[in-house]
C-alpha cells in the first residue's frame, strides 16, 4: 500500500473574515472554499432538499459552494479569494 505525504506549501500573510459571525482566519492567495474547509467548516449552507453543501468541482462550474459575501448571493467560494474583513454567510436554499 502506497501512503500518501502531505508537502509542506508556504502560505500567505494571514487575513481575518467572519463566517455566520465567527471569526475565521485564512491566508492570503487562497480560495474562500480552501480557507473555510481549512477552518473545518462542515458546510457553507442548505439546499433546498436540506442537504449540506461544500464544494464538488472546486473549479466553478457548479454553484454547490455558494456563500453570501458581504451582502452578495450566490458567490463561488472555489473563485474568490479571501480578504481580510469579509462578511460570509451560510447560502441557504439554492
Amino acid at each position: 500500500m502506497v501512503k500518501a505525504i502531505r508537502m509542506e506549501t508556504p502560505r500567505g500573510p494571514e487575513v481575518r473574515f467572519t463566517f455566520d459571525g465567527a471569526p475565521i482566519t485564512g491566508h492570503t492567495g487562497e480560495t474562500l472554499a480552501a480557507a473555510l474547509l481549512a477552518a473545518g467548516i462542515p458546510a457553507f449552507g442548505i439546499t433546498r432538499q436540506g442537504q449540506p453543501r461544500l464544494p464538488f468541482c472546486n473549479m466553478g462550474t457548479r454553484f454547490d459552494c455558494a456563500v453570501r459575501v458581504d451582502g452578495h448571493p450566490l458567490v463561488r467560494a472555489c473563485l474568490t479569494d479571501v480578504r481580510e474583513g469579509m462578511d460570509v454567510r451560510a447560502q441557504e436554499g439554492s
